[in-house]
């Protein structure tokens, strides 16, 4: 079995290494262009490539595989099957239909929830309990088509963007070993997705990540683990924009103070009042600087309580 695979950053990296490491004949790899990159804007080839080229896979970046040169190196590997992983371009009909097992993807959401560009992100930042990974073929829609394969995780009050990240990478590995073996068999049933139940999970914006209004513990929490570690979520601090990381939610705090105040700081973390309740931050990165504990902070008089975030 010839696939093509096609994908851009370190999630799709790393469902291509495990296909080599299981001997899978990958016949070519399709990745998004190199971005610059830095202060020498540099350009740095994307993780998908950095494991084709570290097995020799041969490589192609072009600006659309739905056409000209792009298509034709595509039609040229004959892949019985092309297995793509957060690409980050849509496919028209012409490359989803030319493998003759079809072109699927690997999408981490419970389809037809959180379609689209974002959904480990946008899951977090709705506070949902459970998030999975969706093997679906792929048709004209966004995330629209029939499902292969699904398995669900729970969200723990623990997780972060990078934490689940991982999970749901694991969880996607398996499930596309366990997907192949059944395609090869013959063993794969399609189920229609209802697209009544379909979620956006658009694209993150600049302005999503950051933190105006401290008013309300959980949803502050939420935000901040959903772009935690990166990019991380920035709010004002006086004249400053500072980010925030490690948020926890607090259950027993005691709050009478001002949304956006600091009501205390210990070794573990901070404790900022909320207009509902409070929310726990441990880590704090200041313009042009690493990031740092809020005792460092603290210590180094750059954080203090009773100074107010956000607005």
């Amino acid at each position: 079995m010839k696939i093509v695979f096609m994908g851009t950053p370190d999630f799709a990296a790393e469902h291509l290494r495990k296909l080599v490491e299981k001997k899978y004949n990958v016949v070519g790899v399709f990745s998004q262009p190199d971005k610059p990159k830095g202060r020498g804007k540099k350009l740095i080839p994307t993780p998908v490539k950095q494991v084709a080229r570290e097995y020799g896979i041969p490589v192609f970046q072009p600006k659309s595989v739905n056409k000209g040169e792009g298509f034709e190196a595509l039609k040229e590997l004959k892949p019985d099957i092309i297995i793509t992983v957060a690409y980050g371009k849509l496919l028209k009909q012409q490359v989803f239909e030319l493998p003759p097992l079809g072109c699927y993807n690997v999408h981490a959401s419970l389809l037809p929830k959180y379609r689209g560009a974002a959904p480990i992100q946008r899951a977090l930042e709705n506070g949902e309990k459970e998030t999975g990974i969706t093997i679906f073929k792929i048709d004209e829609g966004m995330d629209s088509g029939p499902i292969a394969l699904q398995e669900r995780i729970e969200i723990s009050s623990d997780d972060n963007f990078g934490t689940l990240k991982k999970k749901l990478c694991n969880l996607g590995k398996k499930l596309l070993i366990e997907f192949l073996k059944k395609i090869s068999a013959g063993e794969i049933k399609l189920t229609p997705q209802d697209h009544s139940q379909a979620t956006y999970a658009p694209k993150i914006t600049k302005e999503d990540t950051i933190l105006i209004e401290f008013d309300n513990g959980e949803r502050v929490f939420n935000k901040i683990r959903a772009y935690d570690p990166e990019p991380g979520v920035t709010t004002r601090l006086g004249e400053l924009r500072v980010k925030l990381f490690g948020a926890g939610i607090c259950d027993n705090c005691c709050v009478d103070a001002e949304p956006g105040q600091i009501i205390s700081i210990s070794k573990d973390s901070m404790v900022v009042a909320c207009k509902k309740g409070a929310v726990k931050i441990s880590k704090i990165q200041f313009p042009g600087k690493k990031v740092i504990t809020v005792w460092q902070a603290k210590s180094g008089r750059l954080i203090e309580e009773g100074i107010k975030l956000g607005g």
